[in-house]
């Protein structure tokens, strides 16, 4: 079931000489297979795909003069490099490619923006155009997927979540050791190579607490307390989950409002199908006492996705008052301000904004978001 990735025609417009495309994302969210589809289209004769991660790949770049790169990339019109941040040097490599040999186009992916940030940062500044791919969006569903469709597997997708490999299998059971493949293979193995990292027990039990306290303020000295560590290694340990793509969080909102509440964040799992591997919990909604967890984090991942694809410049955050007046999710666009609140189930009677909220900001906009309207919201 092939499935035509949003990023696809973006990416084709975008690769261009003197450019190097930096296609990034989670292991397992499909960057390998959209390059394939990509070289299907540009012409497999015209592109040299290397792996970063072979050490003849490695070792063929090591040599950094023009000479060799001219030689290894001569008849190729197309140079694409998976797994880019595994190569020494990257970025400077990249660098003197796109600036000395004439007419070359460069598409390079990565799944750690730690990484990636040490070895392509500095050396590619004006030269890079980023992308990011995520699991499956709704909008990617919908060549496979009707309006009934949608709410028919709207459940599967806050258990198991958005992976594109989840398509191919049948089976709850499949589907739940896929997952824990990804977390157990990719996932912790990921974060403990950066900076030597030992303790995965650590990482899982954080993991854990996050997934906990979807939409509620988290608090790093908590946090640190509940795991005997500092509060600086706990920043620096959700720091690199987010550079894996794991996690991703949202500040409170305040325009100087005195009873705002603005220094907490709050975390979201970039897939609600790592979120329930991580707390072991594949059970249905009906079995369930964290729904609302669910919810909140499939909007706010699923918005995440449809803002990148389309291009909007927004500011998310969360809004809360000292007096626990609240609104889950909210944008600033162009100055303007629109409140979300998200239920799972519709209320029987609309549920109006905070009064707070009405007073201080009287010209923005708020709606509820459920499970009968929620496709407004992330298409």
């Amino acid at each position: 079931m092939e499935i035509r990735r949003t990023l696809f025609p973006k990416l084709l417009k975008a690769v261009v000489p003197g450019k190097v495309i930096l296609l990034v994302g989670a292991r397992r969210t499909g960057k390998t297979f959209l390059i394939n589809q990509l070289i299907g289209k540009l012409g497999k004769e015209k592109c040299l795909l290397m792996n970063g991660e072979d050490i003849l790949v490695q070792q063929a770049l090591h040599q950094r003069t023009l000479k060799n790169y001219q030689s290894l990339t001569a008849g190729y019109q197309y140079i694409i490099i998976d797994e880019a941040q595994k190569i020494p040097e990257a970025g400077l490599i990249l660098k003197l490619m796109v600036d000395e040999i004439k007419g070359i186009r460069l598409i390079v992916t990565g799944s750690s923006m730690f990484d990636l940030k040490n070895k392509l940062g500095e050396p590619l500044t004006g030269r890079k155009i980023d992308f990011t791919l995520f699991p499956l969006a709704q909008s990617e569903y919908n060549q496979i997927e009707n309006k009934l469709d949608m709410q028919r597997n709207l459940d599967e997708k806050l258990i198991y979540g958005c992976y594109p490999e989840l398509l191919q299998y049948k089976t709850h059971k499949q589907k739940q050791n896929y997952l824990y493949e990804i977390v157990s293979s990719y996932l912790y193995k990921d974060i403990l190579i950066f900076e030597n990292l030992r303790n995965a027990e650590k990482i899982i039990d954080l993991l854990k607490l996050i997934a906990w306290q979807i939409g509620k303020e988290v608090s790093l000295e908590e946090l640190g307390r509940n795991l005997q560590m500092s509060k600086n290694t706990v920043e620096r340990y959700l720091d690199l989950l987010t550079k894996v793509f794991v996690l991703f969080k949202i500040r409170g909102l305040s325009r100087n409002m005195r009873n705002e509440i603005v220094k907490t964040k709050r975390w979201y799992f970039y897939d609600n199908g790592i979120r329930n591997t991580v707390v072991a919990n594949f059970q249905s909604l009906n079995m369930r006492n964290d729904i609302g967890m669910l919810w909140e984090n499939y909007l706010a991942s699923e918005r995440l996705k449809f803002q990148h694809y389309n291009e909007r410049k927004t500011n998310n955050y969360f809004w809360r008052t000292h007096d626990r007046q609240e609104i889950d999710w909210v944008e600033d666009r162009n100055g303007k301000l629109s409140g979300y609140e998200f239920k799972y189930t519709a209320e029987k009677k609309n549920v109006s904004a905070p009064a707070a909220w009405k007073t201080f900001y009287p010209e923005a906009s708020f709606k509820v978001i459920h499970k009968n309207n929620f496709d407004e919201f992330i298409l």
